[in-house]
């Protein structure tokens, strides 16, 4: 495939309905990239963050940070699709010992998404809210997909909670969320499903706290999250650096004084979050929801 037939596979998301149509396109972007790369920029600050830019068919346009540590190459990609798939059916029973198992899980993901997003920062500039929409949109389709490969059916939509006063019910609001779980038809889980949680993060738990107080409930509320960081041009002319979108302060003062979420879930995990006492009992790679939360809750 040449850069014209990936975007035109990135854009199409009736390509995507199944982890197939995800997992064939990353496998189609990685020997692309692998081929006709014009270049990979490595970042000044964090040097395991790398920058694609690409050739004349895609206007010499520089892609996103993405996170060597976590990113396949069509090589370990192309081993590591059938233990992915495994896994997934068999999420429940992996342990904290198979940590092998568990970080293929994770950068499956992050490789599958990233190779989205980095496809669609080939878009001409014009078209970057268009690509944002697109990639945000399939991010939460496959997390969908992945919670249904484990064995547990679930969807997006709106969830009306009765506004009720003096016994009577006056009106409802509306919620929309991006992940919602049932068994029984009883409610269980209440998700968010973000590339990023810039400019998102104060309504993750604003909808909880509000959603509780509402109904009276303790229905949990948790937030899927692709990573925290852009790219940043440093003062030296075509120097690049990343810059992190994840406010700590802002989740820690939510955290604290307002409800902790249930879960916060990260493919790519900045290193205050592993540190921090607060950030690191709250946040957690994606494993950790697919092979242990998921089922508690």
């Amino acid at each position: 495939m040449n850069l014209i037939d990936i975007l035109d596979y990135a854009t199409d998301k009736s390509r995507f309905k199944s982890l197939e149509g995800y997992m064939d396109f990353c496998s189609n972007y990685l020997d692309h990239i692998e081929k006709n790369l014009q270049a990979v920029i490595i970042s000044q600050n964090e040097n395991h963050y790398q920058f694609f830019q690409y050739n004349n068919w895609g206007n010499y346009q520089i892609t996103r940070p993405i996170n060597s540590k976590l990113f396949y190459s069509k090589t370990e990609f192309e081993a590591k699709k059938k233990l992915f798939r495994q896994s997934l059916k068999d999420a429940k029973k992996i342990s904290k010992k198979d940590a092998l198992v568990r970080q293929t899980i994770n950068q499956v993901v992050y490789t599958v998404q990233q190779s989205i997003g980095a496809a669609l920062d080939a878009l001409p500039p014009g078209q970057s809210n268009k690509a944002r929409k697109i990639n945000g949109d399939l991010f939460e389709n496959l997390i969908r997909l992945i919670v249904r490969e484990v064995g547990i059916e679930c969807h997006s939509g709106v969830v009306k909670v009765p506004v009720i006063v003096d016994s009577k019910k006056l009106f409802d609001m509306s919620y929309q969320h991006d992940l919602i779980v049932r068994k029984n038809d009883q409610l269980r889980i209440l998700g968010t499903i973000k590339t990023s949680s810039k400019d998102r993060l104060d309504k993750m738990f604003i909808d909880k706290f509000l959603y509780s107080r509402l109904t009276e409930t303790q229905i949990p509320h948790i937030a899927i999250i692709m990573n925290d960081v852009q790219r940043k041009t440093t003062r030296k002319e075509n120097q690049y650096g990343i810059n992190s979108t994840f406010l700590p302060g802002h989740f820690k003062g939510y955290t604290v004084k307002l409800n902790a979420l249930d879960g916060v879930y990260y493919c790519d995990i900045r290193p205050n979050m592993a540190t921090d006492e607060i950030l690191k009992e709250q946040i957690k790679s994606l494993d950790y929801l697919l092979c242990e939360d998921i089922w508690n809750f």
